[in-house]
């Protein structure tokens, strides 16, 4: 009689389950076909109690089996238990422990949609796109998601080996040490007048530390006005729609930001319109975008280009623009759940597509050439003027040598150095030296 009992309780939670989680289908459903099915679960429950051959945990079943069906809907949605909720909201406040990396699910191994910077993993070497098929030996296939992030999480200074799996190569194994992950949202820079904010993630402290950059930009003694700005999501793995929204409004005088559609709710429908204000003034912009840009990176920079904001370059995005909500379960935990999909203002979805540059610069390596071994007119023997302009090279040649990414000789960073070395983000402060020193040329013109 227990077990009967436990069996018709066990079958009214999951009808009403059932019924919450699939409200928008219920008319469609044949409903003694549903009620068949949820008895072949009470069934099959019942026979895995009495049969198994160790004892079970009610709970680890119940938990197993919801996991189960929410895994399979896409790689996106999950069950997430008490531990892994709680750590969750933790993450989302800018602090958590583990190897700072931001994964998903891919025919059965963990895929790296991108590392976190200056975290363990970041300074491990591992890039976007890289497959783990192991950890700590253990092969990553039958695992789900939340069951493969449990593992690479543990105690800080523990370690743990990755096998990873990257394009062009063989596979290899990375050993890394978890650490305590505090993220530094915003990192900002002045280089020859010119701003560049790094955001690293979409966390709640990422529109505030927007503003303290450019509270320092406007601040910085012996600056004059900013000549542009290089907003860097490069990596950039997503994170808090509202932080999305209000970083593109931050740029944006007016007009839609995003909408959220979704297909069984249309009555759910969201936009996102921009209030009138721009935080920079209305300088150039160029956005930095790579395959490691996601979700909350692409509203951004799907915004700034839709509405002629910002120049995108760089390559091209992940393309996720699916939209998950979190539905705590009381005293069980949460579901994560893809509950629509989201469009740009000119109502393209980004969904397995991705955002394409306006201008693509694929990552490369840097090597400048000294100017003394370039050879010049008055090099030849025989030239004319041959010492004409010398002192005035000289000057230029110092200049190039010493400053980075060609930038005068009064340029400071604010908060942190600029890579010389970095292609992409050198023609990116190129393409802002263009575009004002075009600028400049047509107000001359006029005046």
């Amino acid at each position: 009689m227990k077990n009967k009992n436990l069996k018709i309780a066990l079958i009214g939670s999951f009808v009403t389950f059932f019924a919450i989680s699939n409200s928008g289908q219920a008319a469609e459903v044949d409903k003694q076909k549903t009620y068949d099915l949820l008895n072949l679960f009470g069934e099959v429950f019942e026979r895995v109690r009495s049969q198994y051959v160790d004892d079970t945990d009610d709970q680890k079943l119940i938990e197993s089996a919801i996991s189960g069906m929410i895994n399979s809907l896409d790689p996106h949605s999950s069950y997430l238990d008490q531990k892994t909720f709680s750590e969750m909201q933790v993450h989302n406040k800018g602090e958590f422990g583990g190897l700072g990396i931001e994964v998903t699910m891919e025919n059965g191994l963990v895929k790296v949609i991108s590392p976190i910077d200056d975290t363990p993993a970041f300074k491990a070497g591992i890039k976007p796109g890289d497959f783990f098929t192991h950890l700590d030996g253990e092969p990553v296939i039958g695992l789900t998601l939340n069951e493969a992030v449990d593992k690479m999480r543990g105690k800080v200074g523990t370690d743990i080996k990755l096998t990873v799996l990257r394009e062009g190569s063989d596979p290899f194994d990375v050993t890394i040490i978890r650490a305590v992950i505090k993220i530094r949202t915003v990192r900002s820079s002045v280089v020859d007048n010119i701003g560049y904010v790094r955001i690293t993630q979409f966390n709640a402290q990422a529109l505030a530390g927007l503003e303290k950059a450019f509270d320092k930009f406007n601040k910085e003694p012996g600056k004059g006005k900013l000549r542009g700005l290089v907003v860097d999501l490069r990596s950039n793995p997503g994170g808090l729609l509202d932080q999305a929204v209000s970083i593109s409004d931050a740029f944006l005088d007016s007009g839609e930001i995003v909408s959220i559609r979704s297909k069984k709710k249309p009555e759910e429908s969201q936009r996102f319109q921009a209030k009138k204000g721009d935080i920079s003034g209305g300088i150039p912009i160029v956005v930095m975008i790579n395959g490691g840009s996601a979700s909350a990176s692409e509203i951004v920079a799907g915004a700034l280009q839709d509405h002629g904001r910002a120049i995108l370059l760089g390559t091209k995005s992940f393309g996720k623009g699916s939209v998950q909500t979190i539905q705590p379960l009381t005293g069980y935990g949460a579901i994560k759940i893809t509950t629509s999909r989201y469009y740009t203002p000119s109502g393209r979805s980004i969904q397995s597509v991705g955002i394409t540059p306006d201008i693509i610069v694929p990552l490369a390596k840097l090597e400048p050439i000294e100017q003394s071994k370039l050879r010049r007119e008055r090099d030849l023997r025989g030239a004319l003027d041959k010492d004409n302009g010398k002192t005035k090279d000289q000057k230029e040649s110092e200049k190039t040598k010493t400053a980075p990414n060609g930038a005068n000789d009064n340029s400071e960073a604010t908060d942190e150095s600029i890579d010389a070395n970095d292609y992409q983000l050198s023609r990116a402060f190129d393409l802002i030296r263009g575009i004002t020193l075009f600028q400049e040329m047509k107000t001359s013109e006029r005046k």
